[in-house]
C-alpha cells in the first residue's frame, strides 16, 4: 500500500507571553537565529552584510552544519510586514516563514516550512525532510518562547 502524500507546508504553532514586536525583533535579528532554532542545524555565525534587523530583500548568510558537514547557506527575505510575518529562503526557495498574531494573553506564533515555493518540491516530499522538519519547528517555538519570554 503507497503511503500518504507528505504536505508541501509544515506548520506548527505556540502562544508566547509577549506582544508580537517582541517576537519580531528577536526573528528579524539574523544574529539570534542560532538562540532559537531547535533543528541543531543553525550555528552562531552570520557572516558578511547581514543587519541587525531583516528587512524584505535583505540578505544573509549563516554558517550550518547537517550530517556533520560545515556549511554557508545565503538566505532572502522574501516576505515582510513588521511584527506580522517574516520569511526568508535559500537557494532550495523553499521558505522558513513566521507568522504573529496578537491574542489573549500574548502573541500566537505559527511557524511553517514552505515548500510549495521549490522547484523541487515534490522530490523534497518524498524524503524525511518533512518529518524532519515538523521535528525542528517542535523544538524551535518554545526555544523562540523561552528566549522571548525569560531573555533565556
Amino acid at each position: 500500500m503507497p503511503s500518504a502524500p507528505r504536505p508541501l507546508l509544515i506548520s506548527r504553532d505556540i502562544i508566547i507571553a509577549a506582544p508580537p514586536s517582541a517576537v519580531f525583533s528577536a526573528l528579524a535579528d539574523p544574529h539570534r537565529h542560532a538562540d532559537f532554532d531547535g533543528s541543531g542545524t543553525v550555528k552562531n555565525t552570520v557572516s558578511g552584510q547581514a543587519p541587525d534587523r531583516l528587512s524584505l530583500g535583505d540578505t544573509f548568510k549563516t554558517a550550518m552544519r547537517l550530517f556533520g558537514v560545515h556549511y554557508r547557506i545565503v538566505n532572502t527575505v522574501v516576505e515582510f510586514e513588521a511584527d506580522r510575518r517574516i520569511a526568508w529562503c535559500h537557494p532550495g526557495k523553499h521558505r522558513w516563514r513566521y507568522e504573529l498574531d496578537e491574542v489573549d494573553g500574548g502573541t500566537r506564533v505559527t511557524e511553517t516550512c514552505d515548500f510549495t515555493t521549490s522547484p523541487v518540491r515534490g522530490l523534497l516530499v518524498r524524503t524525511p525532510w518533512p518529518r524532519w522538519n515538523a521535528e525542528g519547528i517542535e523544538k524551535t517555538l518554545p526555544r523562540l518562547k523561552a528566549l522571548v519570554e525569560n531573555g533565556a
